[in-house]
C-alpha cells in the first residue's frame, strides 16, 4: 500500500461499523444459536425476529469478518466463537461485549465533550453516583459487570496461572476478585495453594456461584473488606487486576503501600493490567483503555510499567519486573 494511500485512514474511521456488527451479534445471542448445529439464514431469521432484507447481508458480514463459517447456505460458529461467544461456557466473554454494546458505544459517542471537559460521560453525567455504586446498587447489572470483568481479564488470567514460579508460595489473595475467575483458575493449576477472594460484601453471590462450580471450597474462601478503609488480607502473594487503573494518584499508591504492609519478607504483589509502553506509542488497547477511564472514572487513568514499578519502589518493595501476560496486557511484580 501506498504511504499516502488513504486506506488505512478509512478503516480506523469505518472500525464503529466492524464494532457494532459483532456487538449486535453477540447481543442478539446468534453464536449461542449456532451452539448445536449449523442453521441456515432462514432458520436463524426465524430464531432471531430479523427482517428479511438484510439478513443474509448481516450475516455474510460475520462470514467476511471471519467471525461465522458458511458451507453449502449454513451458517456455523467459528472455532473461536463456538468458545468465547456462547453463552454458559465457562470461556464466555459475551457478558463484556454485550456491556459494551448496552453502555460503552453510547458513552464514547461523547468522547470530545469528555477530552474538553475531562469529566466522566456515564451515570455521573446525569448526577448519579460513580459507575460503580451504581452497578453494585443492582444485582442483576452487578452480575453481568462482574461476568464482563472476567471476559476482560480472561486471556491474562490463563497466561498468569504459569507465567509466575507458584512453588515457593502457599497463600494467595485476589484483592477486587469479582467472581473469583482468577482463583479458581490459579488453585485448579496448583493443587498447594490456597486462595482468599477479598471484595465489597455485594460481590460474594457471584464469587460464591463460581465457587460452588468449582469444587474448590476446601481451599479458596472469600472474605467481605473495603480496601480503601482495612488493612489488606495476609497472604504469600496479593493480586490486582485491573483495579489500580480506577482512581487518581495517590490511591495506587496508598494501595501498592498497603500489599507491602500485609505481605511477609518475601512475598511478592502482582498488578495486571493493560499497561502501556514505556514509550506511549505501540499499545493501542492500552491507550484506548485509559480514554475508557476518562469516560467512565473521575480519575482513572491506565500507566507504564515504568510507573507502576517507580510506585512500587516508593512502596518499600526491594525489586520489580514486568512481563508480558497476553494480547495488550502485561504483569509487574514487587518483591517485599
Amino acid at each position: 500500500m501506498s504511504a499516502t494511500s488513504p486506506d488505512a485512514l478509512l478503516r480506523i474511521a469505518s472500525g464503529f461499523m466492524t464494532s457494532k456488527v459483532l456487538l449486535t451479534a453477540t447481543t442478539l445471542g446468534l453464536f449461542t444459536e449456532l451452539a448445536d448445529r449449523p442453521l441456515t439464514a432462514d432458520e436463524l431469521r426465524a430464531r432471531l425476529s430479523l427482517h428479511p432484507r438484510s439478513t443474509h447481508d448481516f450475516l455474510d458480514t460475520l462470514v467476511a469478518l471471519g467471525l461465522l463459517e458458511r458451507v453449502d447456505g449454513t451458517y456455523a460458529n467459528t472455532p473461536a466463537t463456538a468458545r468465547y461467544l456462547v453463552r454458559g461456557n465457562p470461556t464466555y466473554l459475551g457478558a463484556l461485549l454485550e456491556m459494551s454494546d448496552a453502555r460503552m458505544y453510547e458513552i464514547w459517542g461523547r468522547l470530545e465533550t469528555a477530552l474538553r471537559t475531562g469529566e466522566p460521560q456515564n451515570e455521573i453525567k446525569s448526577g448519579d453516583e460513580d459507575m460503580y455504586a451504581t452497578l453494585y446498587a443492582d444485582p442483576e447489572r452487578l452480575a453481568s459487570f462482574q461476568q464482563a470483568m472476567t471476559g476482560l481479564s480472561m486471556g491474562s488470567v490463563l497466561a498468569l496461572v504459569d507465567a509466575v514460579d507458584w512453588s515457593p508460595y502457599r497463600t494467595v489473595a485476589d484483592i477486587g476478585c469479582a467472581e473469583g475467575f482468577l482463583l479458581t483458575e490459579l488453585l485448579r493449576r496448583h493443587p498447594h495453594l490456597r486462595g482468599t477472594g477479598f471484595d465489597l460484601a455485594v460481590a460474594a453471590p457471584g464469587f460464591q456461584r463460581r465457587l460452588a462450580e468449582s469444587g474448590l471450597a476446601d481451599r479458596l474462601v472469600f472474605r467481605t473488606g473495603d480496601f480503601f478503609t482495612e488493612p489488606l488480607p495476609q497472604a504469600d502473594v496479593l493480586i490486582f487486576g485491573h483495579v489500580l487503573s480506577n482512581w487518581a494518584l495517590p490511591i495506587p499508591r496508598t494501595l501498592l503501600r498497603k500489599a507491602h504492609e500485609a505481605l511477609p519478607d518475601g512475598g511478592i504483589v502482582v498488578i495486571y493490567e493493560t499497561l502501556l509502553d514505556d514509550d506511549r506509542r505501540e499499545n493501542v488497547d492500552g491507550l484506548l483503555m485509559s480514554l475508557t477511564m476518562l469516560l467512565e472514572t473521575p480519575g482513572g487513568f491506565e500507566y507504564t510499567g515504568a510507573d507502576c514499578r517507580g510506585w512500587l519502589a516508593d512502596a518499600g518493595f526491594r525489586e520489580s519486573h514486568v512481563r508480558h501476560l497476553a494480547g495488550p496486557e502485561s504483569m509487574v511484580i514487587g518483591r517485599k
